[in-house]
């Protein structure tokens, strides 16, 4: 199995410095009401005025940007809506499979993409697994209470429902080994703090899986993504990075599905600078 550790190392040294600015700019003028000058970007995404100056220049000429000569400001330009025609009509789950894909090859696990239904289900839409992983068979179609398992604690996490109505939907769900309700609402409560929860063979004796949420701008959950494998086949200090990974897809499908002002303005400040290079 590949450590995943080694995985992301190599990721990070791949990185190449100007084309996280790039991005990091993009989804900065994407998400601005107006257009903006240079002093702004760079205030903005946290880079030098020199390095937005040159970035942006180089992105006008290529039409990303489209520069305003009158006030000496930026705004997207058509070659963004050009890239993006290409995915008029393409599903969400379809969007989001290379990033499943990714994760069960770097942590040789099933990863599963489920949709959260409006009548307060989880419906597996999507999986992806390696040939050499040893898994157990989910079916898409699968479906589930929402509050149940590793993406169920996620869902009460985001909901915070009151005690008293979180430990009446509780009393509802069927476990194969029941977890008490204090135990679940402190993983609950744990799911909230880290990002990502857990179940340690609760609704599945001898499964474990490791979950985290994509909700949307009004808070409400919309996905789940989760890491499912047998119990004692990967250690935890690989299941806690998965679900740190999890945790990351699921914030940018948040970010990238139900945008706001205010999450592409974090997405674009949060994007990571390679290791040795400066802003």
């Amino acid at each position: 199995m590949r450590a995943a550790s080694e995985h992301t190392t190599t990721t990070a040294q791949r990185e190449v410095g100007a084309v996280v600015h790039a991005t990091r700019i993009l989804r900065h003028l994407a998400a601005a009401t107006a257009p903006l000058g240079v002093a702004s970007v760079a205030r903005g995404t946290g880079i030098s005025p020199s390095t937005c100056f040159n970035i942006l220049r180089t992105l006008a000429r290529s039409r990303f940007v489209a520069f305003r000569e009158q006030d000496k400001t930026y705004t997207l330009g058509l070659a963004v809506a050009e890239l993006s025609a290409g995915l008029v009509g393409v599903s969400h789950a379809e969007l989001m499979h290379p990033e499943i894909e990714r994760l069960a090859s770097a942590y040789d696990i099933l990863i599963v993409l489920w949709r959260v239904t409006q009548d307060d289900h989880i419906v597996l839409i999507d999986r992806a697994f390696t040939h050499t992983a040893v898994r157990v068979e989910m079916e898409p179609g699968l479906r589930l209470p929402m509050l149940v398992g590793a993406v169920g604690r996620c869902v009460a996490a985001l909901l915070d429902l009151p005690e008293d109505e979180l430990r009446r939907r509780f009393a509802t769900l069927r476990w194969q080994a029941p977890p008490s309700f204090a135990d679940y609402a402190a993983e609950t409560r744990l799911a909230r703090e880290r990002g990502w929860g857990r179940d340690d063979g609760q609704l599945y004796r001898g499964l474990v899986t490791v979950a985290s949420l994509a909700g949307d701008r009004d808070g409400q959950p919309r996905f789940g993504f989760s890491g499912i494998t047998i119990n004692g086949q990967h250690p935890p200090e690989t299941l806690a990075r998965l679900g740190e990974d999890l945790r990351g897809v699921a914030q940018l499908a948040s970010e990238s599905l139900f945008p706001s002002p205010h999450t592409r303005v974090a997405a674009a400040r949060l994007l990571p600078i390679p290791a040795g290079r400066s802003a």
